[in-house]
């Protein structure tokens, strides 16, 4: 049956007209709100973050966003979206039916998956095995099961430590119409990287014939985070300071993915420059190594100010003897 239409729009409650940045400042302000780290009722916040990641997914991306507009002005129309985009069992290169798999626990939803998941839902990896001889001296026709992919969603704080999910695969016999369901336990390791493939053995399309089963393959894509940019092992963290906080110095608390921690701002820091955490970041696939959570300055000007805050910028700039053209 077709999927259910998801209106990121709306989840996000942004207009259509939605700049990036009104995208993005929509974005953190609920993935702040609904962090399960941070919300009493944990489950409800957990469900919720996970859509506000799909609509940042989608409408946060150029590309995504131009084919979801198109794909929701089609949807509104009444147009049918592309052959294959309905959820309906696939076919092979070579015109066979294929069993149609569906998941629930990955993160995304079967909307997501069906339109903007990078997996091939009906033969990702897979392909026909070798003959295999049969025991008589025979040769007997022989289909190793083709392998299957989907999209995961993985939480920082998951890549940090490492977690164990729950997925639910539902898959259904085209020939039989017949659908049967298991549940996995799919362990996600400490310092899984974006992209990354987690193989689940023999959890693919069965075989034919004395073939084998093919495999399952969970496709890491990292949950965006309100806080923190990703660049290898690395976080970055951007700290937004007044302008006498960057000339004379100061203490101030940042966050990390574990807890709270000081940090010196030097007098006479500049806006842009770095200043390095080490060990905070993520793990780095060597034992007991992490990477470093990297501070980012921004140095906010007022936008308006006061009378008296007028004449002291006047003072300073009489009496200051910095010039940035010069020095």
């Amino acid at each position: 049956m077709p999927v259910e239409f998801k209106d990121y729009y709306q989840i996000l409650g942004v207009p259509r007209d939605a700049s990036d940045e009104e995208i993005k400042k929509a974005f953190r302000k609920l993935a702040r709100r609904y962090h399960p780290d941070v919300a009493k009722d944990k489950k409800a916040a957990e469900e919720k973050f996970k859509e506000i990641n799909e609509a940042h997914e989608v409408l946060g991306d150029p590309e995504n966003r131009r084919e979801y507009d198109e794909l929701g002005a089609g949807w509104r129309e009444g147009v049918q979206p592309p052959p294959g985009w309905d959820g309906q069992a696939g076919r092979s290169p070579g015109g066979e039916e294929t069993f149609e798999f569906r998941f629930d626990g990955t993160g995304f939803s079967d909307f997501f998956e069906q339109f903007f998941g990078r997996g091939e839902r009906f033969g990702g990896f897979g392909g026909f095995g070798r003959p295999e001889p049969e025991s008589s001296g025979g040769t007997a026709f022989a289909r190793r099961g083709r392998d299957i992919e989907s999209d995961i969603l993985v939480t920082l704080e998951e890549v940090l430590k490492g977690s164990e999910r729950t997925v639910s695969l539902q898959r259904t016999n085209p020939r039989t119409g017949q659908t049967t369901t298991q549940t996995l336990k799919v362990r996600i390791p400490a310092g899984v990287r974006e992209g990354q493939a987690i193989r689940v053995a023999d959890m693919g399309e069965e075989g034919i014939g004395q073939g084998g089963s093919g495999d399952l393959y969970l496709r890491v894509r990292l949950a965006a985070h309100p806080d923190f940019q990703v660049r290898g092992a690395d976080l970055y963290y951007t700290l937004d300071v007044a302008p006498w906080e960057a000339v004379l110095g100061t203490k101030m608390i940042v966050p990390t993915l574990k807890d709270r921690v000081s940090v010196r701002i030097p007098p006479g820091t500049n806006n842009a420059q770095q200043l390095r955490l080490r060990g905070h970041g993520l793990p780095t696939g060597q034992l007991g190594q992490n990477g470093d959570l990297y501070v980012v300055i921004n140095v906010q000007i007022p936008e308006q100010i006061t009378h008296k805050e007028r004449d002291l910028w006047k003072e300073l700039s009489r009496v200051s003897k910095f010039n940035p053209r010069t020095n």
